[in-house]
């Protein structure tokens, strides 16, 4: 199989200098060697494959430049970069893409302030239900607490469930309070992310505006353009 594909690498090759030959005369190689010394062949040696060459008419013209072979670890290393390469590509088309959808649907500033506006009124309404439930929570544990108090006024042990339930209560609270946190660092964070959204979104309209108004009065596009 790889005798098969150097077989095929070598006609397409040499058809390549077939044309170069045609279009341009006489065609030599010109490479370099490790120590710098240029060398001319009317054949392509290894010498000149490994360390790259160019082709070279019969007035001295190059007329085409073949790279040096990579090494597997270069190969490696060059397509790493191509593939970080076209991530970065991908991404920022994504992202064109997203924005032109964010254009699209919100039309104007108003209508997108609404909907960034509803992305908070969750989040609020999320908080006031923790908020109800803590406290709900909190006055629970303080009536536990407050049996377990009496019991221990008339000097008598408190009962083993009743210090469970205890337990069990101060985790309950102690959970929601660190949701309520949550939520509120959430709730922070998002009004920090809307002020950048919105930001972007008055330069993306800025843009669009100014595309449409350098627009000719005069042209309208045709149905189907």
């Amino acid at each position: 199989m790889r005798k098969s594909l150097l077989v095929l690498a070598a006609l397409a090759f040499g058809a390549s200098v077939s044309a170069h030959a045609q279009n341009h005369g006489s065609v030599r190689y010109k490479w370099y060697d490790g120590q710098g010394l240029m060398h001319y062949s009317d054949s392509l040696t290894p010498e000149a494959m490994k360390y790259g060459y160019d082709l070279v008419n019969d007035r001295g013209m190059v007329v085409r430049h073949v790279p040096r072979q990579l090494n597997a670890e270069e190969r490696a290393a060059a397509a790493k970069i191509a593939e970080a390469e076209a991530a970065k590509r991908r991404a920022a088309q994504d992202r064109a893409n997203a924005e032109a959808q964010l254009l699209s649907a919100y039309p104007d500033e108003e209508s997108y302030r609404i909907s960034l506006q509803q992305t908070l009124d969750t989040i609020d309404q999320q908080i006031h239900t923790t908020r109800i439930n803590l406290r709900s929570q909190e006055k629970a544990l303080t009536d536990l607490l407050g049996r377990a108090a009496e019991i221990e006024n008339a000097k008598k042990p408190v009962p083993k469930f009743l210090t469970d339930s205890i337990a069990t209560q101060r985790n309950t609270v102690t959970g929601l309070r660190n949701t309520l946190q949550r939520q509120q660092a959430t709730r922070a964070k998002a009004v920090d992310d809307q002020a950048r959204q919105l930001a972007r979104y008055r330069q993306l309209k800025a843009a669009q505006d100014d595309a449409q108004r350098s627009v000719p009065q005069w042209w309208t596009p045709r149905a189907g353009a």
